[in-house]
């Protein structure tokens, strides 16, 4: 994990590229990850991206260190704390692609608030994602699939790609489907969100 985690200065991340080799071109952040399944398959069919993968829970960041080296994977560092500190670390315009799959959804209506997307949130990560970087939000909660997808789309800074039901009834092509996916403890079946970040602000 030493060797592997963010540094926590912005300073040594201000041209995060460099955190690995020189195959990597282009930048992925996924927020929650979980056991890690989607880091690693992801990381695997895509060495020419260096994937910074957060999550605060030890069991999630274990599973996917066994992963890695199993694996023999050289394009994947971790984060360990919040990714909000992790966003504000980082420089402008240096996103190419997030992820934030089946993040934890609060059921509780009092709780609401301490979802993810949140208009300051998208204001954060439009900042670092490059214009035309694509973002994939995924959950299987119908209260937070209909907050979420209104408060992106009111934020006005991204641009939903669907053109028809099935571009967020089925999962993307690339999708990896992972063992929490698999349980089916929401009250829908998936739903996948595409958006663009906007070229213009």
């Amino acid at each position: 994990m030493p060797r592997l985690r963010l540094p926590d200065d912005a300073a040594k991340l201000k041209a995060p590229l460099g955190l690995f080799g020189d195959e990597v071109s282009e930048l992925w952040l996924e927020i929650g990850f979980g056991g890690g399944e989607h880091v690693s398959a992801q990381a695997k069919s895509n060495p020419q991206a260096g994937i910074m993968a957060s999550e605060v829970f030890i069991e999630g960041l274990a599973k996917c260190l066994s992963d890695i080296d199993e694996m023999e994977l050289s394009n994947v560092r971790l984060w360990d704390e919040d990714a909000r500190a992790l966003i504000d670390l980082l420089p402008d315009s240096c996103l190419d692609r997030v992820f934030i799959l089946f993040p934890d959804p609060w059921p509780k209506k009092r709780h609401h608030k301490r979802r993810i997307i949140q208009s300051d949130f998208l204001d954060a990560l439009q900042r670092v994602m490059k214009p035309g970087a694509q973002l994939r939000f995924a959950t299987d909660v119908r209260s937070y699939a209909d907050e979420a997808l209104e408060t992106i789309l009111n934020h006005g800074g991204f641009d939903w790609q669907a053109e028809k039901a099935d571009d967020w009834r089925k999962p993307p092509l690339d999708h990896v489907r992972t063992r929490y996916e698999t349980k089916n403890l929401g009250d829908i079946a998936p739903v996948f969100y595409e958006f663009s970040r906007k070229t213009t602000d």
